[in-house]
C-alpha cells in the first residue's frame, strides 16, 4: 500500500514542500489541503503590484494546475482540517471528512493579529493576508478617498506607497516611536518615513488606536481623544502563527510550533514548516520564528528532505525585502543586538546600504537599490568574518574585495 503523506496549509510553504518531496523520490501519495479556495499563489505582491491591479490572479499563482497533475499531487482546496488524530494516524477536515496519513507535514503559515477595539469589526476595517483580502481592499480604492493604516510595518508602508500612488489621501498610525521597529534600525526608519512623507503620506508615531467609529460602515478612527476621518482602514500589526492544531494534539508549542533542526515534531512522524514554527538556527545560534518566503522556502525544502529520510539540518541566512515606490529594500540578517552601524553608498541618490556590526563581525545589512552589496552580503554573512569599518564605507572598494 502506497505511504501517504498529508500536508496542511497550501500556500508558499506547503505547495514547495509538495514539490520537493517527489523532487527528493519519494514516491507515495500526496495530499496538499489548503483553507483557501484558490491555487497556492504568492503573498508579497498582495501589498504591492496585486493590490496596484498590476498583476492578474494568475500572475501570482506559485505553480500551474498541470504541474500539480504532472507529479501527482493532489490538492483540497477550500477545506478546513479542524484536528489531528495521533492515534488513529489521520486528519479531520471541517465537512466531516477524514484523511489517513502515514507522515504529516504541518505547513499552517500564520494570520493577521486583530486590533481589539471598539468598531473593529464595521465594513470598511480590513486585514491584508490573503488574495480576497486585496480584492476587497481594492475594490474600496478611488481618488481622494481617505485610507488610514494601522501599523508602520512591512505591510503597512507597502499598502501606503500603493495607495497614495493611486491618489489616495493616506494616514499611517504607529503605536511605536518609530517605523518599522520590529525590523529595522532607527536611521533606516527615518529614511522611510521622510520618503513617504514626501509621497504625501501623513505619519504619526507614538500613537495608539483605540476604536473606529461610524454608524452603518467606517467614518473615523479614534486615536485618544483624536478622530482621524477614514472611508477605508487597513490593520498590520503583525501576525500570529497558527498553532492550534498542533497544540490540541499534544504537540509542545511556544511562539511556535517547536521543531528540531531537522523540522522535526515532538511526534517523529509529524513535522512543520515555515511561518508557523519555532526552530533553531545554527547561524544565529538561537531559537526563531521567522516570518518570510525565504523562511517558508527554504524550510519546506529541508522537511521533504527529511521526509524521505535524507537527513538535511535547516540552516539558512535569514532574508527578507520590501518594494516602496522605486525603492527595493533588501535585508540579510536580523537587525538587533549590533553596535556599530556603517553606511556605504548614497542616500541622496536613494542608493545606499547600512552594515550591522558586533565586536567588528557582520551581523545584518539594509541595502536600498544597492543589490550588489545584498548579494555579497548573503555569502559574507555566515562567515562571520571580521571587517574594516574604513573599506566597508568606501564605495570605491568593491564589495567583492571584502568577502
Amino acid at each position: 500500500m502506497r505511504e501517504t503523506c498529508v500536508i496542511v496549509g497550501a500556500g508558499q510553504c506547503g505547495a514547495q514542500a509538495a514539490a520537493s518531496l517527489r523532487e527528493n523520490g519519494f514516491q507515495g501519495r500526496i495530499v496538499l489541503i489548503g483553507e483557501e479556495r484558490h491555487a497556492p499563489y504568492q503573498r508579497p505582491p498582495l501589498s504591492k503590484g496585486y493590490l496596484a491591479g498590476e498583476l492578474a490572479p494568475e500572475r501570482i499563482e506559485l505553480r500551474p494546475a498541470s504541474f500539480y497533475a504532472e507529479r501527482d499531487i493532489e490538492r483540497v482546496l477550500g477545506t478546513r482540517v479542524e484536528a489531528i488524530d495521533r492515534a488513529a494516524g489521520c486528519v479531520r477536515l471541517a465537512d466531516g471528512r477524514t484523511q489517513g496519513f502515514d507522515k504529516l507535514l504541518l505547513a499552517t503559515g500564520s494570520r493577521p493579529r486583530r486590533l481589539q477595539a471598539p468598531g473593529a469589526e464595521l465594513p470598511g476595517v480590513y486585514v491584508l493576508r490573503t488574495r480576497d483580502d486585496a480584492d476587497a481592499i481594492r475594490a474600496e480604492w478611488a481618488p481622494g478617498r481617505r485610507l488610514a493604516i494601522i501599523g508602520g510595518g512591512y505591510i503597512g508602508l507597502e499598502v501606503a506607497a500603493v495607495a497614495v500612488t493611486m491618489g489616495l489621501q493616506v494616514t499611517v498610525l504607529e503605536a511605536a516611536g518609530r517605523v518599522l521597529s520590529r525590523v529595522t534600525s532607527p536611521p533606516l526608519s527615518a529614511y522611510f518615513e521622510q520618503v513617504h512623507r514626501r509621497r504625501g503620506v501623513e505619519i504619526h508615531c507614538g500613537v495608539a488606536v483605540t476604536g473606529f467609529e461610524g454608524d452603518v460602515r467606517l467614518r473615523a478612527v479614534v486615536c485618544g481623544g483624536e478622530r482621524i476621518a477614514a472611508d477605508v482602514a487597513v490593520v498590520g500589526i503583525g501576525i500570529v502563527p497558527n498553532v492550534e492544531l498542533a497544540r490540541d494534539a499534544g504537540l509542545p508549542c511556544d511562539d511556535g510550533i517547536v521543531v528540531d533542526e531537522c523540522c522535526r515534531t515532538a511526534d517523529e512522524r509529524i513535522f512543520a514548516a515555515g511561518d508557523c514554527t519555532n526552530h533553531p538556527n545554527p547561524l544565529l545560534g538561537r531559537r526563531v520564528r521567522l516570518e518570510s518566503v525565504q523562511n517558508a522556502t527554504d524550510q519546506a525544502k529541508a522537511a521533504a528532505a527529511n521526509l524521505c529520510g535524507k537527513a538535511r539540518t535547516y540552516a539558512e541566512v535569514p532574508w527578507f525585502w520590501s518594494h516602496q515606490y522605486d525603492l527595493r529594500l533588501q535585508t540579510v540578517g536580523l537587525v538587533n543586538g549590533y553596535d556599530q552601524i556603517v553606511e556605504r553608498g548614497d542616500r541622496a541618490r536613494n542608493a545606499f546600504a547600512l552594515f550591522y556590526l558586533r565586536d567588528g563581525r557582520l551581523t545584518a545589512v539594509d541595502a536600498v537599490n544597492m543589490p550588489r552589496e545584498y548579494m555579497a552580503c548573503r555569502r559574507l554573512l555566515p562567515q562571520k568574518a571580521r571587517l574594516d569599518p574604513a573599506r566597508l564605507a568606501d564605495a570605491s572598494v568593491p564589495i567583492q574585495e571584502l568577502m
